[in-house]
């Protein structure tokens, strides 16, 4: 039976509950320890999804509720790197955050998330997919005090990933993502080992693969960053290329209300292509005829049956019911279309 076209999903990452972490805002402090924080964090969980299923997704994710961070929240449970000693750096060239360190040789003892995809699992029947930082990214986002080799350091991270993604594809993930935001801005790093470590990441997987490359959360440094980006975004334009030749299979990016020309999209050929349709840098919610238009658009450069409408990236730092009303608005959006397509081909 063929898979039903235009199947929504989201970047990542959705707001958290007011209980368990401060709202709208990035690495949050957790609002309860021990034992009381797991069961919070697993009931987050359980209604991420199921907002997620009212809202009319097709291919849900945790909202990764049980991290405060994409990155970190992955890093905390490695070892070799120190939490208790953070360093201020530059991230993404963008803005300044107190990051974590390697302070020794990086290995992970232990599985990190495979309760969260077996609880994940078990709450919904449709396809899951589960998000884990790049190895770029992650070289980004915290200070190496050991290695002192980016590439060294991003290709050990790559080989803990793969191991880790491996074991979620066991237990169920339909969909493995790594987020790499840091392919908009590092391009030569891209194309001379970001490639390299992100197929390292992913080999040997039978499970769908994606990379989700955005221009980042709906913060005031992002806002203000893409300001200096000019009428045209075409940082995509170097990537596509290279990723079209990689054994990833499917690519998020970032469409509504930016300034990416649509036509990069051709440079995905054979790609699935998970076109942002929700802006995650505004309060504002679109109108489903909104995120139709977004989606119709990219149908000019993909066709139906590789295209999935998504977010432009994670939602963690909006407001809780204005993410929900997006959910609503991208699969209601997709609905559209969905149907413009069914009555198109039943009176060619």
């Amino acid at each position: 039976m063929p898979k039903p076209l235009l199947q929504t999903t989201i970047a990542g990452s959705l707001p958290k509950p007011a209980w368990l972490a401060q709202p709208n805002q990035l690495w949050a402090p957790w609002l309860a320890q021990g034992e009381a924080l797991l069961e919070a964090k697993r009931d987050a969980t359980r209604l991420a999804v199921h907002d997620q299923e009212r809202a009319g997704i097709d291919i849900v994710t945790d909202g990764e509720q049980s991290r405060r961070h994409f990155v970190t929240g992955y890093l905390e449970h490695l070892k070799g790197i120190d939490f208790e000693h953070l360093v201020t750096m530059r991230i993404r060239q963008r803005y300044d955050a107190r990051v974590p360190q390697v302070v020794g040789p990086v290995s992970r003892p232990r599985p990190v998330h495979s309760e969260d995809v077996r609880l994940l699992r078990a709450q919904t029947d449709r396809p899951i997919k589960y998000t884990l930082p790049g190895p770029m990214t992650i070289v980004d986002t915290l200070h190496d005090a050991w290695y002192r080799d980016r590439v060294k350091l991003a290709m050990r991270f790559a080989t803990i990933l793969n191991k880790e993604a491996r074991e979620l594809e066991a237990l169920g993930a339909d969909v493995i993502q790594f987020d790499e935001p840091a392919f908009n801005v590092y391009m030569d790093d891209v194309r001379s080992w970001g490639i390299e470590a992100l197929e390292r990441a992913a080999d040997g997987l039978t499970c769908k693969t994606a990379v989700h490359i955005c221009y980042g959360y709906g913060i005031k440094a992002n806002i203000d960053w893409k300001k200096t980006l000019g009428s045209e975004w075409r940082q995509y334009e170097e990537t596509f290329p290279l990723i079209a030749r990689s054994s990833i299979d499917q690519v998020s990016l970032e469409c509504r209300n930016s300034h990416v020309p649509l036509d990069l999209i051709r440079l995905l050929d054979g790609k699935d292509v998970m076109v942002g349709s929700i802006d995650v840098a505004t309060t504002r919610v679109e109108k489903p005829d909104e995120v139709a238009r977004t989606i119709r658009a990219a149908l000019a450069f993909v066709a139906p049956h590789k295209l999935y409408p998504c977010t432009n990236c994670g939602m963690v730092p909006l407001p809780r019911a204005v993410a929900l009303k997006k959910l609503e608005a991208l699969a209601a959006g997709a609905a559209i279309v969905r149907r413009e397509l069914a009555k198109s081909r039943r009176h060619p």
